[in-house]
């Protein structure tokens, strides 16, 4: 019996209206556009005015089953990567489920923060490969707005809003998902966490005074393991398998820091040209921005492309997935 392949064969994002620029930000606490782009690299970020994290998402796999010609009703399994779920329960993956249709589906959600995307699809693939489902839904979603802190200058410029939603099902021999190499340290905790709202400290009015409900990060503690890390496990999987930055059509990294992407692309040896960047318009979107990237860029994505994704998220969380693509980005694009 022949191993069965599982990739991505559509994608679809939405993002809110609304643009936070720098300008506006620097009405609420000390900052300017200047600081922000030379530091971070974002000029302005998405951000929801109404709704919750499962509305972002439902929209995303609306369009993405519209795109795709799927049937609410054929997809057996909803997966949702996000730290900003609407309640601690029900799954945020649940809830999507409801609000498009998806009946027949069982869903849960996955944590693994700003590595969500990476995790998640390695874990949606996984399913299909064990020819137990032929259509999984996995999305992406965090609504960052909810647990930002907007009088923390260091913090507050870097997150925005989104969702993304890719459908993954069996594809062609030597196509989809190859290898994918996931590590986690939970030592990482004291440089990037919420302090409250879990079980260790319960919501109470000493944990909202002391405005511990928000996004908190030791930035350069944070900076120095993500580029080692990223770059590390990036390297490691283009090494395995033979790949150069010749033959590597793209790299996909997490849009945390622009000083960040260009870091990882530098140790790995990869091009501006070949690395997907759109964090100047939507900020870092946590779980969402990888995907989000990938359907800016689907027009481009030519089938049998070599891509490589890279990410690194609180806990610590990081990995790095090798995708060689599906289908040409023209032949499934709106």
């Amino acid at each position: 019996m022949s191993k069965i392949e599982a990739g991505i064969t559509g994608i679809h994002g939405w993002v809110p209206e609304y643009r936070l620029t720098n300008d506006e930000l620097s009405t609420m606490v000390e900052t300017s556009d200047e600081w922000i782009m030379q530091r971070i690299g974002i000029k302005e970020r998405r951000i929801l005015k109404e709704g919750a994290t499962s509305d972002m998402g439902a929209r995303a796999v609306e369009g993405l089953l519209k795109k795709t010609g799927t049937a609410p009703k054929d997809v057996e399994l909803v997966i949702c990567a996000t730290i900003t779920s609407d309640y601690h329960f029900p799954a945020t993956a649940n809830l999507i489920s409801d609000k498009v249709g998806m009946k027949n589906a069982w869903s849960f959600d996955l944590s693994a923060a700003c590595s969500g995307f990476v995790f998640g699809l390695q874990t949606a693939a996984s399913f299909v490969q064990s020819g137990q489902y032929k259509k999984v839904v996995f999305v992406a979603a965090d609504m960052m707005s909810a647990i930002t802190d907007y009088t923390d200058r260091t913090t507050c410029p870097l997150f925005g809003d989104g969702a993304a939603a890719v459908l993954v099902e069996q594809v062609e021999e030597g196509l989809g998902v190859r290898d994918a190499i996931l590590q986690a340290d939970g030592g990482g905790v004291k440089y990037l966490h919420m302090k409250a709202g879990g079980s260790l400290r319960p919501p109470s009015y000493e944990t909202i005074d002391a405005r511990e409900h928000f996004v908190f990060q030791e930035g350069q503690a944070v900076f120095k393991v993500a580029v080692s890390k990223m770059a590390d496990v990036s390297v490691e999987i283009m090494e395995k398998h033979g790949l150069t930055p010749d033959t590597l059509a793209w790299l996909v990294p997490h849009q945390a820091n622009m000083r960040i992407i260009e870091a990882v692309a530098r140790r790995m040896g990869i091009p501006r040209e070949k690395v997907m960047i759109n964090i100047e318009k939507y900020g870092n979107t946590t779980a969402a921005t990888i995907p989000l990237c990938l359907w800016e860029w689907e027009s481009q994505l030519k089938k049998g492309d070599n891509v490589i994704l890279a990410a690194f998220g609180g806990g610590f969380t990081w990995g790095s997935l090798y995708l060689k693509w599906a289908y040409d980005g023209n032949d499934n694009n709106d």
